[in-house]
């Protein structure tokens, strides 16, 4: 049996425009991930192994929580929001969105041009990002014991998608309300993928700490 511990990393840059200067951990981001690190430890901080994607704000998460990264992942990369925005901008006249509330209409409709292969020109169809996800969470079920895994939104969210069978629509309403460093609890067991928790932040859950609860 694996339990799989999801955890999406902490704030990044939130002015960025970009894949590149969005890939950096804000002082805020580390805090974050320091404070999930410490509720591990005093809960059950022993993990198997700790996975993280290739990304500097994955990676850092999981240094700043304390763990030593036994591999990284390129499957656990998160998709190339900005570059697809950019096209869908140019090729659909949608603008890319300048506010939280105008990225959360936003969202839906990326991910449904991208899933109707509407948008050119982008490092990765919608199918063959599905697929990657997909080939991680069957590399993820094959492993034993308790797994950390620390990635991104739009990877939790499609993981989400798959073991529950979601649409698009409801797909892209899970993936506006995944906090930073928030805590994904899934399990392998029987030859079926259960969730178990969602979006848990206890770290965060202190008042003084209120202004900590990020989503983007």
């Amino acid at each position: 049996m694996a339990e799989i511990i999801l955890v999406r990393h902490g704030q990044a840059n939130s002015t960025a425009t970009d894949e590149a200067s969005y890939d950096q951990l804000s002082e805020l981001g580390h805090q974050q991930a320091a404070w999930l690190g410490a509720h591990l430890a005093e809960t059950n901080p022993h993990f198997d192994q700790v996975l993280t994607g290739t990304l500097s704000r994955q990676a850092d998460t999981a240094r700043s929580m304390g763990y030593e990264i036994t591999r990284q992942d390129a499957r656990l990369d998160e998709l190339s929001y900005f570059t697809i925005a950019h096209a869908l901008e140019a090729q659909h006249g949608i603008p890319v969105p300048d506010s939280t509330g105008a990225y959360a209409r936003h969202l839906p409709q990326l991910l449904d041009y991208w899933e109707r292969d509407k948008i050119s020109d982008i490092p990765e169809p919608f199918d063959a990002f599905a697929t990657r996800i997909s080939d991680a969470l069957d590399m993820l079920c094959a492993l034993d014991g308790r797994i950390l895994v620390v990635t991104s939104g739009g990877v939790i969210g499609m993981i989400l998608r798959h073991a529950l069978g979601l649409h698009n629509g409801s797909t892209a309403k899970m993936m506006l309300q995944i906090m930073n460093s928030s805590l994904h609890r899934l399990e392998y067991v029987h030859d079926q993928l259960m969730v178990g928790t969602f979006n848990a932040t206890p770290h965060l859950d202190p008042p003084d700490r209120a202004h900590a609860r990020t989503y983007v």
